[in-house]
């Protein structure tokens, strides 16, 4: 028996497990959180909510701009079931290459103009904690 495969074949076999649990984490991710028909839009910026949009109940697309300091400026369009960034006045725009967002798993930053955009279920909105 030759020894020094032995470590190459579980070095082999370590890091195909490892890909394999990769793929299903991936999978798990995509699959268990399909996209939800009932999702509250909140939009923050600097921390603060400035609006909650219900987007099951959006009857028509419509526009709105978010202005924050320094002439900063966000264009966000709304549409039923999903919300984004269509245009801004940040450097890299990556906001507005993130697309549209129909589901919780990952909100639409744009950092250089401090807001956030992140869906969560409708059952969900409220209070995290209650202090008497």
């Amino acid at each position: 028996m030759n020894n020094s495969s032995f470590p190459k074949k579980t070095a082999l076999a370590l890091t195909g497990l490892l890909l394999l649990l990769a793929a299903g984490c991936i999978l798990w991710l995509i699959l268990a959180k399909g996209p939800s028909d009932h999702c509250i839009a909140q939009i923050y910026q600097d921390g603060v909510l400035l609006e909650s949009i219900d987007l099951s109940r959006v009857e028509a697309p419509y526009e709105f701009t978010v202005s924050g300091k320094g002439g900063a400026s966000n264009t966000l369009r709304v549409t039923k079931d999903s919300i984004g960034i269509i245009s801004a006045n940040c450097p890299d725009r990556i906001c507005v290459h993130q697309g549209f967002i129909r589901t919780p798993l990952l909100p639409i930053t744009c950092l250089p103009n401090h807001l956030v955009i992140q869906l969560v279920p409708r059952d969900t909105v409220g209070p995290d904690a209650t202090t008497y």
